[in-house]
């Protein structure tokens, strides 16, 4: 009994120090290693917070180390915040003997919020180091971001209370509002906000409001940034003119660019980072015109409502990524040319609510990953949700001359007239290719449809032949289909100020032949 007491204790002490949790840590000697040299936090607009940034910090040594100090350069003053292993470090932002087991591994946060006057006033970049024990083991990690100054568009806050404007009605009929102001002939920090100007971007807060009576002019060269949920909106009254021209580079020199806040690469193609461009019911009073306009990663690129009676005029537009819809007409009277819209939610292009609509030389595409989405929509009516009835309007026209609309779904094209025979209902498509594949036959035998069967006019699917979708790069190649199929309709120009001479290439773009890889 006595040896069997024995063993049993002998296992119970091998059992428990076995299990002992106890670490001697040694001080660290300067053998880290990092995932980064240097951590760019790419761009970011003056005293604008940046993303967050990761920095793995690794001891690939065989023993357990404590780091005695970790922190910023520049101290206090600096810029930057940190965070290690969730920890947020002392007044003076130092972390302290930071333990780091062997083979083991941590992660550093890393944030930033600069001002244009923090940066090197010769490349405006804002440097610091993430400084690792001192001394003979000092070891850093450069930080770099550029910061960029831009006119900033705010709402009116007074005494807390933020600025409101009017952006539609609710349901009841009382006016529905948002965060915004109008735009001032003489602001303290702008000057004319109703002429944009080029020499910095504007980055917009809420929504920049056109009233009744005024017009706001975009010239060539503008870049303007909206921050989440922000936008512009013309009241009734108010005209937008937006006059961009013909750019020779990649970089759009002579385009207006409406986009996101977010500078980062990985924002570039990411859908619904902001609200929209409004030109609300009764807006144009001196006719909307918009020539060679980006509009990237909105909600709804553009919405345009019961314009005044006037044409909203657009040429050489590009609408890309739209969590909703590209282009959304309500009742709208819009004549475009040139236009290039792809991928969207909902619809690149939707025509609704009756209207006038004409474009000629577009190329509508959607490869939006959804079995509902579609290039193009058309209809003239609404369903009123209390009686479950038709709403009907006049479809002045929907005439589509020398365009592409295709995508990745089957059907591409949706009409839907409505069934009140008294409203107009009058639309074209001359000279298109539109994908459309009627498998199940749903469509076999609505009259809507009855003009794709017409090989004249229509080229019913075929070899589209865009360059890389991804990239938004819709420009037809040497094996499209739409080669060669258009008919003169009175734009002499491609999007890219090409001559079209005697040949007509369906779409926005004239074919070329792509370059090698």
């Amino acid at each position: 009994m006595r040896k069997l007491i024995i063993l049993v204790f002998v296992g119970l002490a091998i059992t428990v120090s076995s299990c002992r949790q106890d670490f001697v840590f040694e001080p660290s000697t300067g053998d880290l290693v990092f995932s980064k040299d240097t951590i760019y936090l790419d761009t970011v607009f003056t005293n604008i917070g940046s993303s967050t940034y990761t920095l793995k910090v690794y001891n690939k040594s065989s023993k357990d180390i404590k780091i005695p100090t970790i922190s910023l350069a520049k101290g206090v003053g600096t810029k930057y915040r940190i965070t290690v292993d969730g920890m947020t470090g002392d007044e003076n932002r130092i972390f302290h003997d930071v333990e780091l087991l062997a083979k083991d591994s941590m992660y550093i946060f890393i944030e930033t919020t600069a001002g244009i006057g923090d940066a090197n006033p010769s490349d405006f970049l804002y440097t610091d180091q993430i400084e690792f024990d001192s001394g003979a083991n000092l070891q850093k990690v450069e930080l770099v971001t550029l910061i960029q100054d831009a006119y900033f568009i705010f709402p009116n806050n007074t005494n807390g209370v933020i600025g409101q404007i009017p952006i539609g009605f609710n349901e009841d009929g009382t006016v529905l509002e948002t965060n915004g102001r109008n735009l001032s002939h003489s602001h303290p920090d702008n000057g004319n906000e109703y002429l944009f100007k080029t020499d910095k971007p504007y980055v917009v807060y809420g929504y920049a409001s056109v009233p009744n009576g005024e017009t706001l002019t975009i010239p060539g060269g503008a870049r303007v940034h909206f921050h989440a949920e922000s936008g512009l909106v013309v009241q009734e009254g108010g005209t937008l003119h937006i006059t961009g021209s013909t750019s020779t580079t990649a970089a759009l020199e002579n385009e207006v660019i409406f986009e996101g806040d977010r500078l980062e690469p990985d924002f570039s193609d990411v859908p619904g980072q902001w609200g929209t461009v409004y030109l609300r019911q009764g807006s144009g009073t001196y006719n909307h015109r918009i020539k060679n306009l980006t509009v990237k990663n909105a909600v709804i690129g553009l919405l345009v409502e019961n314009n005044a009676g006037l044409p909203m005029e657009i040429e050489n537009t590009q609408i890309y990524d739209c969590s909703n819809v590209g282009l959304l007409g309500r009742a709208a009277n819009i004549k475009g040319k040139n236009i290039v819209i792809n991928t969207a939610g909902v619809a690149s292009l939707a025509c609704t609510l009756g209207g006038s609509y004409e474009f000629k030389h577009c190329t509508f595409n959607n490869n939006w990953s959804s079995s509902k989405q579609v290039a193009v929509t058309v209809d003239n009516y609404y369903k009123d949700t209390t009686t479950n009835q038709q709403v009907a309007f006049d479809l002045i026209k929907a005439d589509f001359k020398n365009c592409i609309i295709f995508g990745s779904n089957q059907v591409e094209l949706l009409v839907n007239k409505s069934t009140d025979t008294s409203k107009q209902f009058n639309k074209l498509f001359s000279k298109c290719q539109i994908r459309f594949n009627n498998t199940n036959n749903q469509f076999t035998d609505l009259p809507e449809y009855a003009f794709l069967n017409d090989a004249t006019e229509i080229i019913k699917n075929g070899n589209v032949d865009f360059q890389d979708i991804s990239k938004n790069k819709l420009f037809i190649g040497e094996l499209s289909a739409a080669k060669g199929f258009g008919v003169d309709v009175g734009v002499p120009l491609d999007i890219l100020g090409n001559p079209r001479n005697s040949v007509f290439d369906l779409g926005a773009y004239n074919s070329i032949i792509f370059p090698s890889n």
